[in-house]
């Protein structure tokens, strides 16, 4: 199937595109940019242009920030064209309903993916949960913002999401394996004096027998940190480097060189034409909804400003 990637950044040149070029699904057909293209694709600077010239693209991926996504989807949508959006889905939960509302009328499928959810250990840690106790369950998710986004402000703006960007493929993960449903009850967060979004988060939830607790950062310096740790009255059990390692009362499970993003994407664009091909949506938000609980329930604390 032929497909037009919109917006190509750093996400879509590392993840979007080799996975397109690797699979046997797709062929990237169009580009849409203002700065950037692909080698040897056919590249637009208007999305209506693109859409008006190449009728016979019917797969749209969006990787565009979340705020101008709404705009760009509907379009999409009402074109008849399916669509996946990059995470997060969009800059509300209400548009993100929209969107879903819109897919399901023009009978076209919408794909909000969650690429972390696609690491390889996280179903494992899913199927070794299920039926288990849990008693204690901490989210460390600690990274570089000048390492990740370079120059990129608007993660600081309002509907950027600041540290939850990252912070939310915690929460994908974190809703993905845990079979009981979790709430915010508490949050703290850091918000940098010259910027709108916070730098770092704290947060407890709600669950029926465990205390849980995450804790997002975006000023780690050296080693990164995308760690989920859970204690069971049967066990412990681990998952490191995004969902790519898994250890089991201290022992790793698997192959222990997985790179944290390795599989993530070509497994989203697998599921994506799944979708197509059955006439299917994808749309969960749950991820989306323990940010907005967050941000609704969150102590702002103003630290030192943030400069790159």
């Amino acid at each position: 199937m032929q497909i037009a990637l919109v917006g190509i950044g750093k996400i879509a040149l590392d993840q979007h595109v080799p996975s397109i070029a690797a699979s046997p699904d797709w062929e990237l057909a169009a580009t849409v940019s203002r700065h950037g293209t692909v080698d040897g694709v056919e590249a637009f600077t208007d999305f209506d242009a693109m859409l008006a010239a190449r009728p016979d693209i019917r797969v749209v991926s969006l990787c565009m920030p979340p705020v101008p996504r709404y705009d760009y989807a509907a379009k999409a949508i009402r074109a008849a064209r399916h669509v996946m959006l990059e995470k997060p889905p969009g800059a509300t939960l209400s548009e993100c309903h929209a969107l879903a509302d819109m897919a399901a009328a023009q009978r076209v499928s919408l794909y909000a993916t969650w690429h972390s959810r696609s690491a390889d250990k996280v179903q494992a840690a899913k199927a070794w949960l299920a039926g288990k106790t849990l008693r204690k369950f901490t989210v460390t998710w600690k990274e570089d913002v000048r390492r990740w986004h370079p120059g990129q402000e608007w993660i600081w703006e309002p509907g950027g999401m600041g540290v939850f960007d990252p912070g939310i493929n915690a929460l994908s993960i974190v809703t993905e394996i845990l079979a009981d449903p979790i709430h915010v009850t508490s949050a703290l967060l850091e918000v940098p004096e010259n910027r709108q979004a916070p730098i770092a988060a704290k947060m407890a939830f709600h669950h029926p027998t465990a205390e849980v607790a995450m804790e997002f950062d975006w000023r780690q310096e050296g080693d990164q940190t995308w760690s989920i740790e859970a204690e069971c009255d049967e066990g412990t059990l681990a998952l490191h480097d995004g969902g790519a390692r898994m250890l089991v009362d201290g022992a790793e499970t698997g192959d222990e060189t997985s790179a944290a993003l390795s599989g993530e994407y070509p497994r989203l664009y697998a599921r994506m034409s799944e979708l197509v091909r059955a006439g299917t949506s994808d749309v969960d938000l749950a991820p989306m909804r323990h940010v907005a609980d967050a941000f609704t329930l969150g102590r702002r604390e103003l630290v030192a400003p943030f400069t790159e």
